[in-house]
């Protein structure tokens, strides 16, 4: 997935639903946690913690999920990738 340019990783598309869903409702919940913990530095961090554990459980942080070699780029520049001509003609059609 591309967002302003940067790419950044997708869930694993082979968890079973039920688990992707149950991974989703924790990050819902962890960010809202975060939201609302402002001021509390331990509360804080447990809640990105939370985050963390979520993202790493969907496979958008952490241990590859792919085994056709090709490295991690999350939170690269597309333009600074081996994606860049593939961006370039994705930013260029209509």
């Amino acid at each position: 997935m591309v967002v302003r340019g940067r790419l950044w990783r997708l869930s694993n598309p082979q968890l079973a639903e039920a688990e992707r869903q149950a991974l989703v409702s924790e990050l819902m919940d962890a960010r809202r946690a975060v939201k609302d913990a402002k001021g509390d530095v331990e509360a804080m961090k447990l809640a990105r913690q939370r985050v963390d554990a979520a993202k790493i459980g969907l496979g958008e942080r952490g241990p590859l999920w792919w085994s056709d070699g090709e490295p991690d780029y999350n939170r690269k520049l597309a333009k600074n990738t081996p994606y860049r001509d593939w961006f370039e003609k994705l930013a260029r059609s209509p």
